[in-house]
């Protein structure tokens, strides 16, 4: 079987070892582009990371394609409809970073209660003033969680460990959860509406592309706090961004912006950033953001320990090796 994997680090290859005997496998340490799929043109399995191009103009250069094995669980970045007309199997990484991605969220959370940043700042510089660096705590406050798969019920457990009371929202509830956690199901009006912060935790697809939007921004109580580190396009950024002017936000921590490809990559900044499938006044608005002293920013590193990587390489290699088998395994298509 002939592997290709992108966006590999050298040390992440020593993961595909076992593959090494029986398998043809290569590595780019780049993302797939049209360029490098011409490259390789004859791969029957390939893995991805997030930032790689997986749709159906680069795809279709991939005669005898037979498995995606994408090293993540969401799997809205791939050409999912062209997928199951070509008879190409998708495998995701179903759990691996539940507690990495839940510790992140109150990372940014602390970071933004205690001015963490700009408190280090002024330190560096040697100006130990405590002006503007009044925070607020955790403890008494209530936890609005949108989303309460296995990440936003692991951040549930650590938010009752500071104290917080929790209200969730999420079309399939968890009732066995919510009785041993002690979190309480609300509407998702009720949770925006009484939640000091507010944490999300669905899917990217399309239904939940802008779920949080204006009339949302609008339900929330005034000074709220937003925690995003699902994807990017689950918020309106410009609706977020009038909330934010007006007060109605406090705060926003952030792993995710819709268009963070394109702000990643200056190169393909350059290239893409008039094409149609970009929309120019998100892009305007993520720049804006990414200058905000109340809004905090990571590079989509939510799930990036050394821990949860390496269950993201075993888990994509097994997938690999029973799809081999003929014994396919978390195949989402």
């Amino acid at each position: 079987m002939r592997i290709a994997a992108f966006e590999m680090e050298p040390w992440e290859c020593e993961s595909f070892e076992s593959l090494f005997e029986k398998h043809d496998v290569r590595f780019e340490d780049g993302p797939l582009t049209a360029e490098t799929a011409a490259d390789q043109a004859d791969a029957e399995v390939i893995s991805t990371f997030i930032y790689s191009d997986l749709s159906a103009p680069v795809l279709e250069r991939f005669q005898n394609l037979k498995l995606i094995a994408t090293r993540s669980t969401g799997f809205d970045h791939i050409d999912t409809e062209y997928c199951s007309e070509h008879g190409i199997k998708i495998a995701n990484v179903p759990t691996y970073g539940e507690n990495t991605v839940a510790e992140h969220v109150f990372a940014l959370l602390l970071a933004i209660s205690h001015h963490l940043i700009e408190a280090a700042d002024r330190t560096r510089r040697g100006d130990f003033s405590q002006k503007g660096l009044c925070g607020f705590d955790l403890m008494g406050k209530t936890l609005g969680v949108i989303g309460t798969g296995n990440i936003g019920l692991h951040a549930i457990r650590i938010a009752k460990g500071f104290g917080m009371d929790v209200v969730a929202f999420d079309i399939k509830k968890n009732e066995a959860a919510a009785r041993d956690i002690r979190f309480a199901y609300l509407d998702m009006e009720e949770v925006l509406a009484r939640g000091d912060v507010i944490t999300l935790h669905v899917p990217g697809s399309p239904k939940t592309a802008g779920l949080i939007g204006k009339a949302q921004f609008d339900a929330m109580k005034d000074g709220a706090v937003l925690i995003n580190t699902a994807r990017g396009p689950v918020v309106d950024i410009r609706a977020m961004l009038e909330a934010l002017a007006s007060g109605r936000l406090a705060a926003a921590g952030l792993d995710v912006l819709p268009e963070e490809p394109l702000i990643r990559e200056e190169a393909e900044l350059l290239r893409s950033a008039f094409k149609e499938k970009h929309n120019m006044e998100t892009l305007l608005a993520d720049h804006i953001l990414l200058r905000l002293k109340n809004v905090i920013i990571t590079p989509h590193s939510a799930f990036n320990t050394k821990e949860a990587v390496r269950r993201i390489l075993d888990t994509t290699r097994d997938n690999i090796e029973f799809f081999v088998a003929e014994n396919p395994q978390n195949l989402v298509v």
